[in-house]
């Protein structure tokens, strides 16, 4: 592709959506360019603080049972509270509880205060997606779920790699740093994005629209509790990249540069393809999509069962990254498809839960497997489930509904075009 064409090509991906996005998507960014956390917790416990890999494992986990818990409960902010205000509040208590993180020495209350991090950090989703899905028209929100995708693995490759000199320098810097860029974000929020809750905050049908739409309404939807246990199961085998993976090469007997060397592929890849790729699909049948990108995932991962060096290991890195590409902004997108108007934020809080849940038995289920059969069953198993994901999303989206624009999210779409025009 020439210059010029290439250029043509990222206009073209990033023309036409309206200045709330770009908001939001600049506060993703700034929110992973300062995530120590998620990155150097195992290393902060075992290294700096002298603690047991037992330990590392059991915060972790604790880590990430905060996030199961807050998904539902920041759903239903969202819904009920507005999308601004359950972001200001999640991204302020990420903030304040990262950085008294960093200061508890008490192995209890540093097991406590991951605890809360988890909660915190988590709940911010559901309320970022549902604005998404508000301020973007149905045609572009694919785009939109990409380029946001596309941030979030920026910024996070760019703060793994600062966050290792900082670690270095010391561990506690990281945590404020990430404190300080987290309340950053609140602030952007709370001073640039004006609420999107359909029918405005105000408006008398706001409470009852969204009061229409309850959790019990949520796990009545047959087809959309589908699409979620479908996502817990591509999720699990997406998670052995930094679970399983790891692991089975320092058995094989490769280093952890080599890991370090294989994994790099993933983020070098989401950077690279993510919005080209994205042009691709983003007008194509999200069914076929998903069945795609699941069997891709899944016999991604068990080729890895064949690899014998280096740059085997990243080539099945390349087509599981591939796989990656294409489910993560489809998913989304069939998300907010499937959800109604004034029940996103609790739709959207199902399905943050669904990875929440992955990230907790991912662990469990990639450690027993190894130990007790083989990596090699690992990766087999990953093949199989990605099987049953992709034959799964075949049979459920067989008679998808055409999508359609409710009224009240007219107005609203047309409202964010006319203050992003302004």
């Amino acid at each position: 592709m020439s210059v010029v064409g290439l250029r043509r090509a990222v206009r073209e991906s990033v023309s036409g959506l309206p200045r709330e996005f770009w908001w939001l998507w600049t506060s993703t960014l700034v929110n992973r360019l300062g995530a120590f956390v998620a990155t150097f917790m195992a290393l902060y416990l075992t290294l700096d603080r002298g603690y047991s890999a037992s330990y590392a494992g059991l915060v972790a986990a604790l880590h990430g049972l905060g996030g199961v818990i807050s998904s539902l409960g920041a759903g239903v902010m969202t819904d009920r509270l507005g999308r601004r205000p359950t972001l200001l509040v999640a991204q302020t208590a990420t903030a304040l509880s990262v950085a008294l993180l960093g200061f508890m020495r008490d192995p209890v209350a540093i097991a406590a205060v991951a605890f809360l991090v988890g909660m915190a950090s988590n709940a911010s989703r559901p309320a970022v997606q549902a604005m998404m899905a508000d301020i973007v028209r149905p045609e572009d929100r694919i785009r939109a779920f990409s380029l946001n995708y596309w941030a979030i693995n920026l910024g996070f490759a760019l703060s793994s790699a600062g966050a290792g000199f900082i670690a270095e320098y010391s561990y506690l810097a990281g945590f404020l740093i990430e404190a300080g860029m987290t309340l950053v974000c609140a602030v952007l929020v709370f001073v640039k994005l004006p609420e999107s809750r359909p029918g405005g905050e105000d408006s008398p049908d706001a409470s009852a629209g969204s009061g229409s739409v309850s959790l019990l309404t949520v796990l009545r939807d047959g087809r959309y509790m589908g699409v979620v246990g479908l996502s817990f199961l591509v999720a699990l085998v997406f998670q052995q990249g930094y679970l399983g993976l790891p692991v089975a090469m320092g058995e094989a007997g490769f280093t952890p540069a080599d890991f370090g060397m294989a994994i790099a592929v993933n983020g070098v890849l989401i950077v690279v393809l993510q919005i080209p790729v994205t042009r691709f699909i983003e007008h194509r049948d999200p069914g076929r999509l998903l069945v795609i990108s699941s069997l891709l995932a899944g016999y991604g991962f068990g080729l890895t069962a064949f690899a014998g060096s280096v740059g085997v290991f990243a080539l099945t890195v390349c087509v599981w990254t591939l796989a990656e590409i294409v489910n993560a902004p489809t998913q989304t997108g069939l998300v907010v498809r499937l959800s109604p108007v004034h029940g996103r934020g609790r739709y959207q809080g199902m399905y943050t839960m669904s990875w929440a849940v992955a990230s907790l038995v991912a662990p469990l289920m990639s450690g027993f497997v190894i130990d007790h059969w083989g990596a090699e069953w690992l990766w087999g198993m990953c093949a199989v489930v990605g099987t049953v994901a992709g034959l799964g999303y075949g049979l459920l989206m067989r008679r998808l509904p055409e999508e359609e624009l409710p009224q009240k999210e007219v107005v609203v779409v047309e409202k964010a075009a006319e203050v992003s025009a302004s």
